[in-house]
């Protein structure tokens, strides 16, 4: 067994294909873990009522499709808010969705954060 091992180390060539092959396990491996299944990034999040009702209110704006809101909270209070929508990307879609999300939340505009989704 010794003998193949040091065969082995002293060939350039079987050094390079070991490498190679350890390299090629790794990146299977790290694509296994960390990019298989993962469509979305908010596949397996489940909005909560407020969330969700927020989200039907502002998909009635004109220019939007499609909307989803993540609030965020502090002591059971809202405190920010993101929303992601799909439809028409312009500055008075993305000023009404500010304002009706910040008006609903009791929140500053400032708080708010909007952005066009990817899809």
């Amino acid at each position: 067994m010794t003998e193949v091992l040091k065969k082995l180390r002293a060939n350039r060539t079987a050094r390079i294909l070991l490498i190679a092959a350890i390299a090629l396990a790794l990146l299977l491996a790290c694509w296994c873990v960390f990019g298989s299944g993962q469509k979305d990034a908010s596949a397996g999040y489940v909005a909560t009522e407020e969330e969700a009702r927020i989200a039907s209110m502002l998909s009635g704006i004109e220019g939007v499709r499609e909307v989803r809101v993540l609030i965020a909270e502090e002591d059971g209070k809202p405190v920010s808010a993101v929303v992601m929508f799909t439809g028409e990307d312009g500055i008075l879609v993305r000023l009404r969705l500010t304002q009706v999300t910040a008006r609903a939340l009791g929140l500053s505009d400032g708080s708010v954060h909007v952005y066009p989704s990817g899809k």
